[in-house]
């Protein structure tokens, strides 16, 4: 029963190990924003219609209301400038990092939320004002532990209002710079102060991310109706698509996940070769005892059940052992004031349903298992032999 115990333990404990730690690295690349796909301009590699190939094609702020107007089924965009190497000062402190001319919709396109504030807002952009979201650790830099929310900074000596702090997350992964190093400010704001005519890129979320190919396909022929490029030429718009980058995250993380299940499955097993060797030394201690109810009328499938039971019993008090043991364990790290980065990107164990329902299929397989062939052995003995045995 202990092996059974320490097998079950095994398994659900990587399981929900596993599940921590591919939570974690969901979560680490959904910070940069979920389902959305970033476009940025390229060169055209094919001749269209006697223009040769090797035009760029730069995108600009009036693409991205181009596409929101035409292709239905974009749900949120949202153009992107960037400017790198921005001084940014408040009072006696100041740093460099990268300001950003975004639209409103830019924030939960991104997975930016207000730790304090807002963010920017419909009026900002309409009205051009010279107002500033900041990511978390500038906010820091510059203020400190005080809310800066109504303070001034200056942008390249242009001064800017905050109106709000951004809330920290986890974000492994980036285009551009982690959002906690950056300042956010209005687009129309952006032109005014830095003179850009060009975006960066392009943000978009589709309606349905099921169809985000459809959309995709709508994306270039819209933007290759504009610029005259061949809407079958892939070279001339570059796009990440983090919903194919999510759905293949999810095919390993399932193969991850059935790998931790196969090796704890197999502890577990091995636990059941123990237990199936102990019922066959328990019908070989019992084989007058048997001899004798089956010459009073048992019958074999009598002895089947009662052995399979007891196999089931014993697994099932093993189990219910081994589940007790590892939901401490996970309870009691989860309960740990654990710190740092590493910790942050691992994640922390989660028992899951799926852990629970992996791990009793297991235990089945295993009381089936070991409990199945000893029960056909005492089955099988011959009552008039069985009498003679010592």
């Amino acid at each position: 029963m202990l092996g059974i115990a320490w097998g079950t333990a095994s398994i659900v404990l990587m399981l929900s190990v596993g599940q921590g730690v591919i939570e974690g690295a969901r979560r680490g690349m959904q910070g940069m924003g979920k389902a959305i796909v970033v476009v940025w301009g390229g060169e055209t590699s094919k001749p269209y219609r006697g223009l040769k190939p090797g035009r760029k094609v730069r995108l600009r702020e009036e693409d991205a209301r181009l596409l929101r107007e035409k292709v239905k089924s974009i749900g949120s965009i949202s153009p992107e400038y960037i400017r790198w190497g921005v001084h940014v000062s408040s009072g006696k402190r100041s740093m460099n990092t990268r300001t950003v001319g975004v639209w409103p919709e830019y924030g939960p396109l991104r997975n930016i939320c207000p730790q304090e504030g807002r963010f920017l807002n419909q009026l900002d952009l309409r009205f051009k004002r010279r107002v500033v979201f900041l990511g978390d650790e500038v906010a820091r830099r510059l203020f400190g532990s005080d809310d800066p929310v109504g303070k001034v900074v200056h942008i390249d000596r242009v001064p800017f209002t905050v109106i709000g702090v951004m809330k920290k997350k986890l974000q492994t992964s980036s285009y551009s710079g982690m959002d906690r190093d950056a300042t956010f400010i209005p687009a129309s704001t952006f032109r005014v102060v830095f003179g850009h005519r060009y975006v960066n890129d392009i943000v978009y979320r589709p309606d349905d991310i099921s169809q985000a190919e459809l959309v995709k396909a709508e994306v270039y022929r819209v933007m290759a109706w504009k610029y005259r490029f061949d809407p079958e030429d892939r070279q001339t718009l570059r796009m990440w698509d983090t919903i194919e980058g999510e759905r293949v995250f999810g095919r390993v993380a399932l193969g991850v996940q059935m790998f931790l299940g196969i090796i704890g499955g197999l502890s577990l097993l091995v636990a059941g070769v123990g237990l199936a060797n102990i019922m066959y030394a328990v019908v070989r201690g019992r084989t007058r005892e048997i001899g004798i109810r089956m010459a009073v009328g048992a019958r074999p499938k009598d002895i089947i059940y009662e052995y399979l039971l007891h196999s089931a019993l014993t697994v099932l008090a093993g189990g219910v052992i081994g589940f007790g043991l590892s939901w401490g364990l996970v309870e009691f790290i989860n309960a740990l004031p654990l710190k740092g980065e590493v910790f942050k990107y691992l994640g922390r164990p989660v028992m899951s349903t799926t852990t629970a329902i992996v791990a009793s299929v297991v235990l089945g397989v295993v009381a089936l298992t070991a409990g199945i062939f000893p029960a056909k052995r005492a089955a099988s003995i011959d009552p008039a032999e069985a009498l003679r045995y010592e």
